[in-house]
């Protein structure tokens, strides 16, 4: 069998990350995201594309996030997984799926095509989400009116709130934060991130009880891709009556009326809590994403 080429993509090649097909739908999902040329990878064997892989970052990241696109030709698992081990790079791998792939026997042929490349280099399953998209028709979820929210400048407040919340949390990204670095490296982690999105940090709100309690928190966005749902959580002691929804209706409200014409969202499979919440608040599955951690450094 002719070797495997390995290829960093420049200006000049960079239509070679277009010879696969795209059973998946990947190009449609990342019709708003901005790759760099000098981020994407292709192996050839023979002069023919077999496998590719777009490494992704914010306009400012000088190092890459995740990578959100990686395909492999059947057959080529192998050459796959040697674009994935070779990479210098080492990120979470996520796919964005089309809703419902798991049901059709092509989708999820192709996808196992690539978990099993995935695996190969060494990647692990992490996590598998719903992926939603509210917009105007689905109409404005009623806001139940049991909270009060506002605006909080002390990241510290979010800092202990965050800590709570994941001391008891569904979310596997949480999950795995917890267990490398225990709940302040959890928290650290979604401080982090919000931070780095290109949206107000005077967005970010608390939620209180008519009592004065602490209900949770809840975080209007802007990633790269538009305005999302950032962070929805209630703080253990006030779990069981329904506040999620409160937020979540929130959160909404809140985009809308700064001009979202449109708001994602997002949450495990296993959090059927929170992916009952969406649902009653408008919030459609339109695609599904699956989450591969790196292999772990060599010692």
């Amino acid at each position: 069998m002719t070797d495997t080429v390995i290829r960093t993509l420049s200006t000049s090649d960079a239509h070679l990350f277009d010879a696969l097909p795209d059973p998946l739908g990947a190009r449609e999902s990342h019709r708003r995201t901005r790759f760099r040329t000098e981020w994407m990878r292709v192996a050839l064997r023979g002069g023919e594309v077999v496998a590719r892989g777009a490494w992704w970052g914010g306009p400012d990241d000088q190092e890459p996030v995740n990578i959100n696109w990686f395909d492999v030709a059947e057959g080529e698992e192998a050459a796959g997984a040697e674009l994935l081990r070779s990479a210098p790079r080492q990120v979470e791998l996520e796919f964005n799926l089309p809703g419902g792939w798991q049901d059709d026997p092509g989708l999820r042929a192709a996808a196992d095509t690539r978990f099993t490349a995935a695996r190969a280099a060494g990647y692990e399953l992490l996590a598998e989400r719903f992926l939603y998209r509210w917009t105007p028709d689905h109409g404005l979820p009623e806001r139940p009116g049991r909270l009060s929210f506002g605006a909080e400048p002390a990241d510290a407040v979010f800092f202990d709130a965050l800590r709570d919340i994941h001391s008891a949390t569904l979310d596997a990204h949480a999950l795995q934060a917890v267990a490398e670095g225990g709940l302040d490296q959890a928290a650290r982690e979604e401080l982090d991130f919000f931070h780095w999105c290109p949206s107000p940090r005077e967005w970010w709100q608390t939620a209180y009880t008519p009592e004065g309690e602490l209900a949770g928190i809840h975080i209007p966005a802007h990633n790269p891709s538009g305005p999302t749902i950032g962070f929805i959580g209630v703080v253990p002691g006030q779990r069981g009556r329904g506040y999620a929804y409160d937020l979540l209706a929130e959160c909404t409200h809140f985009l809308v009326e700064r001009g979202a014409e449109f708001i994602s969202g997002a949450t495990d499979r296993g959090n059927f809590p929170m992916a009952a919440n969406f649902a009653r608040a408008g919030f459609p599955v339109v695609r599904e994403r699956v989450n591969f951690r790196p292999p772990a450094p060599a010692v």
